[in-house]
């Protein structure tokens, strides 16, 4: 069977992998059919690699049944959704291969930096990246300009640049357990933000929080 046909049978809209720390504001359980995932669970992947998802996924549709089972002809640029969480990742270099993903989890790996996400620009909305090892937010972040959440929980970052805060399709934030101290000044281009998490920071000083509730309004900050 072709990858075409997979896709009019299944709509091959999502790669899935079991599990997930983040309780996003949208889940898969709920715009993804059972029978549209694809599942990638505990794999223990140091490198992301197109030919593990084909040989290891596997559809869920009534029963289990591997990915290149059904498939003889896999073109990642086919997918939409992809879910690595609980790997043991380090490189994602292969990630601009997949150029029509909507939804990228990555939560729980060994990540400290993403390679240039250019390929993905024009389709990437949802990025989840809890529980890593990022310093800073990834610069790679900043040409993705349709996201509508990022999570970065759980990393030790300590400052979210100014590019950050220009991206005006953002609805859903999270930098909760970093060692975040302050937002930049200027928040007034998050007129879309819906959510933003900022949960057991430490430094974050009340005065700065009162900031933050009074430039974000319509927000639902959560501290």
């Amino acid at each position: 069977m072709s990858i075409k046909h997979v896709i009019t049978l299944m709509s091959l809209g999502a790669v899935l992998a079991l599990g997930g720390c983040y309780q996003e504001p949208v889940s898969a359980e709920k715009s993804v059919p059972p029978e549209h995932r694809v599942y990638l669970k505990n794999l223990r992947l140091e490198t992301l690699r197109v030919q593990d998802v084909y040989e290891h996924g596997k559809v869920f549709g009534g029963g289990w049944t591997n990915l290149s089972s059904i498939v003889s002809e896999f073109k990642p640029e086919s997918l939409d959704y992809l879910n690595l969480d609980h790997n043991i990742l380090t490189n994602v270099s292969e990630i601009g291969a997949f150029k029509s993903l909507k939804w990228l989890r990555l939560n729980n790996n060994r990540l400290f930096e993403l390679p240039d996400l250019s390929a993905l620009a024009a389709s990437l909305k949802r990025i989840y990246l809890s529980g890593n090892r990022f310093t800073e937010v990834p610069e790679a972040l900043s040409v993705l300009k349709n996201l509508t959440d990022i999570d970065l929980s759980g990393n030790p970052i300590s400052q979210i640049p100014e590019w950050l805060s220009q991206m005006e399709n953002l609805e859903h934030l999270s930098f909760s357990r970093t060692k975040i101290k302050s937002l930049p000044e200027d928040l007034s281009k998050w007129t879309s933000l819906r959510t933003l998490q900022l949960g057991e920071l430490e430094d974050l000083a009340k005065d700065e929080m009162e900031r933050i509730r009074k430039a974000l309004p319509r927000t639902a900050v959560v501290f």
